[in-house]
């Protein structure tokens, strides 16, 4: 693990394995996770030949949690800045969950510097809450309900959000692994970040992107719906839409094998 500054001295949390491969993927993890979601992915990646980078957001993780900077510009700022300080160029940008909708701002908001190809996955975007004119996501009550939760019983919160990452069934062992990344995670990161989910807007994100980009999606997703994948496919011009229809929102682990393997083909191709 590495830190890399970013404004007002924050440090973010890089982790970089098999740095001497040539081909790159960089993956964000989504609310209220950290880089460790994506442990089945980094080594399978890595022993397929790649240089597998992720890091922890602000407020989540082993990376520092301040108590500012919870809004997609600066989130996308950080990343920016870690592309930066580790020079990369023509990599694969990955983004689960909220990260999908940071890694779509980074792709406006820098031109998608140094990205060659995009992967969303689950990504809760363009808007995770449904507002006038936009009856997808979820409504803004059940956010709220989610925050407020956050805010007086993060541990029921976390309990509660690992039971629903799933659709497929699996140990105890693994729900209450989960479990304890979400409590990894600092209070005020998963407040301000859940705010944000809630407020955020970006369908000027999913117009901006210029790269091929796959969409990964599972059809028993209840946390982040499925329709939201959709309207990602028909807003992303030359997408490719990947419906996995016996995985719920931790599409990453629901179906594993049959993930890594498309995710692979789709680095591939």
């Amino acid at each position: 693990m590495l830190y890399v500054k970013v404004e007002n001295n924050v440090k973010i949390a890089v982790y970089d394995l098999n740095s001497d491969a040539c081909k790159t993927v960089v993956m964000i993890h989504g609310w209220p996770l950290s880089n460790k979601i994506f442990e089945y992915q980094k080594r399978f990646l890595a022993e397929c030949g790649y240089r597998v980078i992720t890091l922890d957001l602000r407020g989540f993780g082993n990376s520092d949690a301040p108590a500012w900077g919870y809004d997609y510009d600066t989130l996308a700022r950080d990343i920016y800045k870690v592309v930066c300080k580790l020079n990369l160029r023509y990599f694969t940008l990955i983004g689960f969950s909220m990260g999908g909708a940071i890694v779509l701002r980074y792709m406006n908001n820098y031109d998608g510097y140094g990205v060659e190809k995009l992967i969303l996955l689950a990504a809760a975007a363009p808007s995770f809450t449904s507002y006038e004119g936009f009856p997808y996501g979820v409504s803004r009550d059940s956010v709220d309900e989610l925050i407020n939760s956050a805010k007086t019983d993060r541990a029921k919160f976390s309990k509660n959000f690992s039971e629903k990452l799933f659709y497929s069934p699996h140990s105890e062992e693994i729900k209450n692994w989960f479990y304890d990344i979400s409590l990894s995670a600092s209070g005020i990161g998963t407040v301000e970040t859940g705010y944000l989910l809630r407020d955020e807007r970006g369908m000027k994100d999913l117009c901006s992107v210029r790269v091929p980009t796959g969409i990964f999606h599972g059809k028993k997703d209840d946390i982040v719906p499925y329709e939201l994948g959709v309207i990602q496919h028909e807003y992303i011009r030359g997408s490719k839409l990947f419906t996995f229809e016996n995985s719920g929102h931790g599409i990453f682990y629901d179906e594993l094998k049959k993930f890594n393997q498309q995710l692979l083909n789709y680095l591939r191709s």
